[in-house]
């Protein structure tokens, strides 16, 4: 089935034309919004950006999908290039985990966003468990980054 996925018109075209560049390129933008706009979560939690409420924190969420849905799209027209060999690499199951862990964490800190962050507002603060899931979902989505490095680099170190 991999044969096959590789030998689609999809997968012909990221290799042999622009696909891969315009896939990259998309894939980095999803990477840099996810991550960028998490560690500004995180680091809102964590007592900087004090100028910016708690409530707004909800505003960031769709955002964040957005980065999310072209981060999948785009890695599965990557990934659909040459799927035997990412996976015999090892480091994108590592990769996909994280994406997988990542998405998880963010769903249910967005729910617990959405439910306190008027009452963190009014409180004047966040508890500590608040901070460490924030931070658990930016360092989950770093991870996604650096397995996602790995992938790209120790592919090619085995390939070579």
């Amino acid at each position: 089935m991999l044969g096959w996925l590789e030998s689609t018109a999809m997968a012909t075209w990221v290799k042999e034309s622009w696909g891969w560049p315009l896939a990259l390129t998309f894939h980095a933008f999803g990477n840099a919004v996810i991550i960028g706009v998490m560690f500004i979560i995180a680091l809102r939690l964590v007592g900087l950006f004090r100028t910016m409420p708690y409530t707004a924190i909800n505003r960031f969420i769709p955002v964040i999908w957005i980065g999310f849905v072209c981060q999948v799209a785009s890695g599965f027209l990557l990934w659909s290039s040459k799927p035997a060999r990412y996976l015999a690499d090892g480091m994108f199951e590592w990769k996909l985990a994280f994406v997988i862990a990542g998405a998880t964490a963010s769903y249910y800190f967005f729910k617990m966003t959405k439910r306190e962050a008027a009452a963190w507002e009014a409180a004047g603060g966040v508890t500590s468990r608040v901070v460490r899931f924030g931070a658990i979902t930016a360092l989950l989505w770093a991870g996604v980054l650096v397995m996602g490095r790995l992938t790209a680099y120790l592919g090619q170190l085995y390939h070579a």
